[in-house]
């Protein structure tokens, strides 16, 4: 029986694993980004002389055309020459959150926890929105009853703050980068800035090294810490907020990957769905619609497992 490789490959880690067709992820291993010169070198040792079939890619960047190019790594590589170096007779590359959206389809009822009641409409458009080394978002569609999901870039949109504590850390940020993107505030690296940012506003000396020290001090009770997880918070609830009336997503919003679900209780959901929700006029809209976080671990092989073509 022919084997699938699938891989779900970010900026900070590369997932693979094998899959029966039509069945699930096995054999699931994850290399370092940093320890690889590219995507094909990692994949052929993951491999380890084994023989494959197809492939479903996914990556965290847009797929544009041919060539693929990492947003946050160095990696780089051709459609064309992945296939034919690695062996392969079919090979899909997708975004990475296509493959987050395709698993939820997989997902059992254990594989959820509700962050907001709601209602889901049947049939209607989802918001999958995941902070982490990026931030990615993709919209989960249903087409005269076949799945359908429209890629996103939108974590690259501008941040908008939603009070005078968020403007004061946009207005840091935009002396670093210029152009602030949601982005730059929702993700791993995106938590340290909060944190820091929040340091600076209160004229403190100290500073958080990395995301997970920002988590751990949080945990520890640190006043800055659990302010920068509160602000995270909110900025997501209110990022998909704007996603679910940009596409009317009365299908709700699912929030996946290992950030929020490493942050466990740490994650203020009063400060998200008070963001989710406070959109003026709108309000009682989104009040009705769900929120849930997906809890499995690797979804983005899965996905990539379940992904169909066309």
């Amino acid at each position: 029986m022919n084997m699938r490789l699938v891989g779900d490959i970010g900026g900070t880690n590369a997932r693979f694993a094998l899959c029966e067709p039509g069945g699930l992820p096995q054999e699931e291993r994850k290399l370092p980004v940093g320890a690889y010169p590219g995507l094909i070198e990692a994949a052929q040792d993951y491999l380890a002389g084994r023989r494959v079939d197809e492939a479903v890619l996914a990556v965290a960047t847009p797929v544009l055309g041919d060539l693929v190019a990492f947003t946050n790594s160095p990696w780089r590589f051709t459609i064309a020459e992945a296939r034919e170096r690695l062996g392969l007779r079919n090979l899909a590359v997708i975004n990475d959150f296509v493959a987050q959206a395709w698993a939820i389809h997989g997902l059992q009822p254990a594989d959820h926890h509700t962050l907001k009641p709601g209602t889901a409409r049947p049939g209607r458009p989802r918001v999958v929105i995941g902070p982490g080394t990026g931030l990615g978002i993709a919209f989960l569609m249903n087409e005269r009853d076949a799945a359908q999901v429209l890629p996103s870039e939108a974590g690259h949109s501008s941040f908008s703050p939603q009070d005078e504590r968020q403007a004061a850390i946009l207005a840091g940020l935009r002396r670093e980068f210029g152009h602030v993107s949601t982005e730059r505030v929702l993700s791993g690296p995106g938590l340290l800035r909060l944190a820091n940012g929040l340091a600076e506003l209160e004229g403190r000396a100290e500073r958080f090294a990395s995301p997970p020290e920002v988590s751990e001090r949080a945990a520890a009770g640190c006043a800055l810490g659990l302010e920068a997880v509160r602000m995270f918070s909110a900025i997501l609830g209110a990022t998909a907020g704007d996603l679910a009336l940009t596409l009317l997503a009365d299908g709700g919003v699912h929030v996946t990957g290992g950030l929020c679900r490493n942050l466990g209780p740490l994650l203020d959901r009063d400060a998200l769905i008070r963001g989710f929700t406070n959109k003026g006029r709108f309000a009682g809209y989104l009040e009705a619609l769900p929120i849930d976080q997906v809890m499995r671990a690797h979804a983005g092989l899965l996905g990539a497992a379940l992904y169909r073509a066309g």
